[in-house]
This record gives structure tokens, C-alpha cells and sequence, in this order.
């Protein structure tokens, strides 16, 4: 599978759960601002609601970022948009709700030519979550926008055998790499390393195996320039105004 149309010459910048230095992460504002600072695409996390619908926030209790308290999985999607997304972050965001998948590709799709999607996974066994993401990304016709990540290769594994034409990527840090023999064995697109993984010798084995790289979370200028001087496909960012000021200013 070619990434190409993903990747048309230059790095490209991926607003990190949207601009999310400025807006409350994985929201609608945060993914419209990202698009009106010049990002190119949206990096996201999903999870299954208890009803089995597909709901962006990154982690799997509500606690961090919402005013509420518990599982995703144990909260079904009318009581998660009872939750208010925004005021933990700033007043201002009062009102602000947890979206779905379908209502980012309704809303803001259309107005970039990547979208990350990363599935939440901890478990050896599914939930069902790579099929639910598989069937949205079909039902919007995203497939040729769309790149879904995971530090869980099994998960990738089972969205492989599902979705064959969506593109993958392995995502790992230097303190957390799961199951890597996995991958060893599962042609995949890219991979998805901490930023501080990458230099010269890593862009030189990643283009002989063939995989782009698109690399998180990237908020200095300076290293974003250094990584797009060494090949970087991608950049991931809190900050895409930064990082269209940096890269092509």
C-alpha cells in the first residue's frame, strides 16, 4: 500500500488531538483551530463507548479532561455527552463535548488530507473497536485520508485483517515499546516513534524497510526544523502555528 497521496513532498504537520495547546484537546475547537493555523492534518484517539460508538478522547477514564468521573467503556454515549469537554481547560470552552468519529469526519474532515486516527487499546482481546473504526472510516469514505495508529500491535493486527486498505502505523516511545515482534512480522506502513528517537541512522534503517515516520509530540521550531532536515514524513504538535512558522515560513 502507497502513502503517497498522504505525503505530497513536504513534512507534514498534524495538530496533536487538534491545536491542543490552545483549544481542550480532541474536541471539535481544537480540530477547527488546527485547520485555521495551517495544520495539514489531525492526529485523534478513539474508544468505545458501553453502546459500542466510537468516541474521541484519549484516555480511558473521563477524568482528565472532562468534569466527570469513570470508564469510557462503562459510560454509555448519552451519558458522555452529558460531559462538559472544555472548562477543565478554560472557561471560555464551558459547553464543550466529547465527539464522536463521525462527527469529526462530518465537521472537519473536508478540510485536511490526513487524519491520525489512534485506537485506545490495553487488552490481548478486542472489544470490537477495530471494526467499528474500520466501518466509520468506510461509511465517510475516509480510507485515503486516513493513517490508524497504536502502541497495541495486536490491535493493529486485527485492523489489518479487517481493513486491509487503510494504511498503519506503529506507535512507540523509549520507555514503552509493546510487543515489537509483532511488527517484525506485520507489513505496515509507518511507524510512529517519540521524537527523540529519531536521527540520522533511524531515518536511514526506516527508509530501508520502507515506512514513513511521523513523530510525536514536536513543540520546538528548532527540532522540527532539525527532524524535516533529516526526512521526517510528519510531525505531530500541540502547536501547528508554530510549526507552519518554523517548517515553511
Amino acid at each position: 500500500m502507497s502513502l503517497d497521496q498522504l505525503y505530497p513532498g513536504e513534512t507534514r504537520i498534524l495538530g496533536h488531538r487538534g491545536a491542543s495547546a490552545y483549544a481542550p484537546m480532541n474536541t471539535l475547537p481544537a480540530f477547527e483551530l488546527a485547520a485555521d493555523q495551517g495544520a495539514d492534518g489531525i492526529e485523534l484517539d478513539v474508544h468505545l463507548s458501553k453502546d459500542g460508538t466510537l468516541i474521541v478522547l484519549h484516555d480511558f477514564t473521563v477524568d482528565h479532561t472532562t468534569n466527570g468521573i469513570g470508564l469510557v467503556r462503562e459510560m454509555t454515549l448519552a451519558e458522555l455527552k452529558t460531559l462538559d469537554a472544555g472548562i477543565k481547560f478554560k472557561p471560555t470552552f464551558a459547553g464543550t463535548r466529547i465527539p464522536t468519529l463521525d462527527e469529526v469526519f462530518e465537521h472537519v474532515g473536508h478540510r485536511f488530507s490526513i487524519i491520525n486516527v489512534e485506537i485506545k487499546s490495553e487488552t490481548e482481546n478486542t472489544d470490537g473497536v477495530e471494526q467499528i473504526t474500520a466501518d466509520t472510516i468506510r461509511r465517510h469514505n475516509m480510507a485515503g485520508k486516513v493513517i490508524v495508529s497504536s502502541f497495541n500491535p495486536l490491535a493493529l493486527r486485527r485492523f489489518r485483517q479487517i481493513a486491509p486498505e487503510v494504511p498503519i502505523g506503529y506507535l512507540y516511545a523509549p520507555d514503552y515499546t509493546f510487543l515489537p515482534e509483532i511488527m517484525d512480522a506485520l507489513p505496515h506502513e509507518a511507524r510512529h516513534p517519540h521524537y527523540s528517537q529519531i536521527d540520522a541512522a533511524y531515518m536511514t534503517a526506516a527508509r530501508a524497510a520502507g515506512w514513513r515516520v511521523n513523530t510525536w509530540t514536536v513543540n520546538d521550531p528548532l527540532r522540527a526544523r532539525e527532524l524535516k532536515a533529516l526526512g521526517v514524513d510528519a510531525v505531530i504538535t500541540d502547536k501547528p502555528d508554530l510549526m507552519v512558522e518554523a517548517l515553511r515560513g
